[in-house]
């Protein structure tokens, strides 16, 4: 148990890391560059977006230490989480991407790529543990709306 919370533990402490690195980007074009684009009516205030992915870094490291705490060693659990590292990359090169380089276009191709990863992560984190995968549902939802808000903001500028 001891094992398990320590995996969890520092699984979460990655991902909060992956997304404070990430809001680099973020934080240098959120108030000048986003705040210009023209939004869709849907689009959630600036605001919303910090506790949203701080709750849902907080779910993936939890699901990613689960399936870690099933031991690396099960070829299963390695491709979980070769799948899951992966998708965390692709989730920091959206934000750099749209953010930090103001590419609504190259983000929209990271964005349904991270897409397709996030559903195969889900895939094998249900072979190793089926909480583990459905601890991953609330991200797959959220990086679903914020495709639909990245082809918007592209279509609209």
């Amino acid at each position: 148990m001891k094992r398990t919370v320590l995996k969890i533990a520092i699984s979460i402490g990655i991902c909060l890391l992956i997304g404070l690195l990430s809001s680099f980007a973020t934080q240098s074009s959120v108030d000048d560059w986003y705040a210009g684009l023209n939004k869709p009516s849907f689009n959630p205030p600036n605001w919303v977006f910090a506790p949203v992915w701080t709750v849902l870094y907080v779910l993936m490291g939890t699901a990613a230490g689960i399936v870690w705490s099933k031991g690396f060693y099960h070829l299963w659990v390695k491709t979980a989480l070769y799948h899951f590292g992966f998708q965390l990359l692709l989730n920091a090169l959206w934000s750099i991407l749209f953010f930090g380089l103001k590419n609504p276009l190259a983000a929209l191709f990271v964005i349904f790529t991270l897409l397709v990863i996030i559903i195969l992560t889900i895939k094998w984190f249900r072979v190793v543990s089926r909480k583990a995968s459905w601890l991953l549902v609330p991200y797959l939802a959220w990086v679903a709306f914020a495709a639909v808000l990245n082809f918007k903001i592209w279509e609209l500028n």
